[in-house]
């Protein structure tokens, strides 16, 4: 399989959002009433898709669309870091002429706040909240692919999660196991596992980089 482009999840393979991200559901949760959680909480939620998603599931009843602004100010001024790697990776990937894109079960809005907070930009961006199904559905695999005007079996997704290798199979494309992130489980399927972020440059066929 030739991969022509690559596309990136986010939490947990290009920031490490391990800390931050469920303290702030954490503090949404008691903010709205909801029941005592902790982070193992939030993150046995992922699964469930977007953040709205995940609070109401948390919370443990519907909630108004006024209420989930909650979790978007404790996000805000938060502190995120990426990876050892990754701002040389996507600056590497820029100066071969091939974009930055990234797919994320987070939403779009949430995925902004958190990549400008690490001081990153994707050049596209796909939430799970511009999909109707979440990971391991291929949606978003899917969409990121259309924007970058590829076929999705030219495409190599990186992630850290099983979830993530999972959307890759379904979508045809080639999974690459992001063994630096906190959700990596070695024995999950993956085509590839990366040591670290400047290792997908490898995957690129050198064909399709334009100097």
């Amino acid at each position: 399989m030739t991969v022509e482009e690559l596309i990136w999840d986010m939490d947990g393979t290009l920031l490490d959002t391990t800390t931050v991200v469920p303290a702030a559901f954490v503090r949404s949760v008691r903010t709205l009433g909801g029941p005592v959680i902790d982070a193992n909480d939030v993150v046995g939620a992922y699964w469930r898709g977007t953040p709205e998603v995940i609070l109401e599931h948390l919370v443990g009843r519907p909630l108004e669309g006024s209420e989930t602004e909650v979790y978007y100010l404790e996000l805000a001024g938060v502190e995120v870091a990426p990876y050892p790697g990754v701002a040389d990776v996507f600056a590497a990937l820029r100066a071969r002429g091939r974009a930055v894109a990234v797919f994320t079960g987070n939403s779009s809005r949430a995925a902004e706040a958190l990549l400008r907070s690490a001081g990153l930009h994707a050049d596209v961006l796909i939430g799970g909240d511009h999909v109707s199904r979440p990971k391991p559905a291929p949606d978003g695999i899917l969409l990121t692919a259309a924007e970058l005007g590829t076929d999705p079996v030219h495409v190599a997704y990186i992630g850290d999660s099983p979830l993530d290798l999972r959307a890759a199979a379904a979508a045809g494309s080639r999974g690459a196991a992001a063994a630096w992130g906190h959700l990596c489980d070695q024995a999950e399927h993956a085509d590839v596992v990366l040591s670290g972020p400047l290792q997908a440059l490898d995957l690129l066929s050198t064909e399709s980089i334009v100097v």
